[in-house]
């Protein structure tokens, strides 16, 4: 298969995001919890504002019922710790009644001052189960109440799910123009694919080898120009990068070192999302990994073993990350969310290691929803080690 760009064509820059482990996903060994790592408010918002120091343009909320955080309560409580970094918000489409989901969005909108972009979920809820087409059918109302509430003076809206007369949207602007907060989503099934390429600005993927990924863009991008739309793509992977490949692997090999395959089956089946079609192709990769775990040369699916959802992680010298980064790049992505275990440790390598070589940008800024703010310089953009 050719790979080519599909992506908007007229910025070179990436936006780089990190993670921040509201999930209580944050070890030292895989599958061996650390009371210190627990996702708490003290731990999690100092992987946010490490984050910013560090140079990251973005950071992923995650929720889950589960455990972990609270995330819009969370994003709100970063607001006043942060200057720079743009927050990314994980919504849970039904969760909340949408036209005052469009309030709580716009009020933290304008907290963070235009720094906010959301991530669109579409799940099951604790002790229910419902079909996918429901779901995502769910997932679009929503969206599009929450359009019209940041675009329009009323709401009025007959759908299968809400239906809306009249409802003024005063309350409910948001601080970014043009359209309000950018919409990141994530998912594989054709009803999932429909609603992102008709109403989401940013596609979501997990990681698989590139010829996979490559098929999966050209997919989303096709229906995507049925509606004359044209999307970004992001990838969200996580990250071992060290001053030389040797010192990664032998990283890689530790962190699962203490890891019970029964812990790991706990683990995984715990999320909401853990019978998903994204999560089964992710499952898939760890079958046909190589004896060590690699799906490529420096795709290691080790991590998908403690863990449901993204389930790889780009593993290798720094000089070998930022390649591959570049690769990526010349696919047609323009959006990194990248973490690690511990997160803090990982967030201060690419730090050092990765962001200093990447031009990177934030997205808000890049669609015109907010006006931008100097641009951040690399210290050499392209250059390597």
């Amino acid at each position: 298969m050719t790979i080519v760009p599909i992506t908007s064509p007229d910025l070179a820059a990436a936006e780089v995001s990190f993670f921040s482990a509201l999930c209580s996903d944050d070890y030292q060994y895989l599958g061996v919890p650390d009371g210190t790592l627990r996702s708490s408010w003290a731990h999690c918002s100092e992987i946010v504002t490490r984050s910013e120091q560090n140079g990251f343009r973005n950071i992923l909320c995650p929720s889950s019922y589960q455990v972990g955080q609270d995330t819009l309560s969370f994003v709100a409580g970063c607001a006043p710790i942060t200057e720079n970094i743009n927050l990314l918000a994980a919504v849970r489409c039904g969760e909340m009644q949408p036209i005052m989901l469009a309030r709580t969005i716009a009020t933290l909108d304008h907290m963070l001052a235009g720094r906010l972009t959301i991530n669109i979920i579409s799940s099951d809820f604790p002790g229910q189960k419902e079909e996918s087409s429901y779901r995502y059918q769910r997932s679009r109302e929503v969206v599009e109440i929450l359009k019209q509430a940041w675009t329009q003076d009323e709401i009025n809206y007959q759908g299968e799910v809400y239906q809306f007369e009249n409802v003024p949207t005063d309350p409910a602007r948001p601080y970014q123009q043009n359209g309000g907060p950018l919409l990141y989503f994530g998912g594989y099934s054709p009803d999932a694919v429909e609603l992102c390429a008709q109403h989401c600005d940013v596609y979501l993927m997990w990681p698989e080898t590139r010829e996979d990924l490559a098929a999966r863009m050209k997919t989303v991008n096709e229906r995507a120009e049925q509606y004359d739309r044209t999307l970004d793509y992001g990838l969200r992977v996580h990250m071992i990068v060290r001053d030389t490949e040797a010192e990664a692997r032998e990283y890689a090999e530790m962190l699962v070192s203490q890891l019970d395959d029964d812990t790991g089956i706990q683990i995984r089946e715990r999320a909401l999302d853990s019978t998903s079609l994204g999560v089964a192709r992710q499952a898939r990769n760890r079958e046909l990994a190589d004896m060590e775990g690699f799906i490529e040369r420096h795709l290691w699916t080790g991590v998908g073993r403690a863990r449901s959802g993204c389930g790889a992680a780009l593993v290798g010298s720094a000089d070998q990350i930022l390649s591959e980064i570049e690769a990526y790049q010349k696919m047609g992505m323009r959006s990194f969310i990248f973490s690690g275990y511990p997160h803090l440790d990982e967030c201060d390598y690419i730090g050092k290691l990765v962001l200093p070589y990447l031009a990177t940008c934030s997205l808000p800024e890049a669609y015109g929803r907010v006006p931008a703010s100097p641009p951040a310089t690399p210290l050499a953009i392209g250059a390597r080690r």
